[in-house]
């Protein structure tokens, strides 16, 4: 179920979207409250999977990482939500999504070791999940976002 967010958590929201790394004392300085309000607003949004706070790349000044989009069509839509699950739980999968048009669902990966990452999620990673009729992969060459979450995968790569 989705959380209904009041003023109080947009605005907080907001000001950690702006800067993830602002004190609480500082975040309450901006939208107006205390900051035990904030802090317990925070830990309640996190709890609650409303919010996150992380670290966010830019991959145009990032050497060694290449984002691709998939595009997926399914042989059947009757399991729809279970592929998507299966698709997003794979490892350099940032997001995916059902969408409408020519594919069932389109999904951003990131990879830290250039187009052989592409090739080991489509040959071994994506091949795991069954129903799947055919895909199209795009190498973004270059976009207008600025910043990404990298996925757990690339994560763990970058510390070893």
């Amino acid at each position: 179920m989705k959380s209904i967010l009041d003023q109080n958590d947009k605005k907080l929201v907001a000001a950690l979207t702006q800067d993830g790394q602002l004190s609480p004392g500082k975040v309450a300085e901006e939208i107006g409250v205390t900051a035990p309000t904030v802090r317990s607003r925070m830990k309640n949004l996190i709890a609650a999977g409303v919010l996150r706070i992380a670290g966010l790349v830019n991959p145009t000044r990032t050497r060694g990482l290449t984002v691709a989009l998939v595009g997926i069509s399914l042989h059947s839509h009757e399991q729809l939500d279970e592929k998507l699950d299966q698709i997003g739980s794979l490892p350099r999968v940032n997001w995916c999504a059902v969408v409408t048009g020519r594919y069932d669902i389109i999904v951003e990966i990131v990879c830290s070791e250039e187009i052989g990452d592409l090739y080991d999620f489509l040959d071994k990673d994506l091949s795991q999940v069954g129903g799947i009729n055919s895909s199209e992969s795009f190498v973004v060459m270059k976009s207008r976002r600025k910043w990404l979450c990298l996925p757990d995968a690339v994560v763990e790569e970058f510390n070893e």
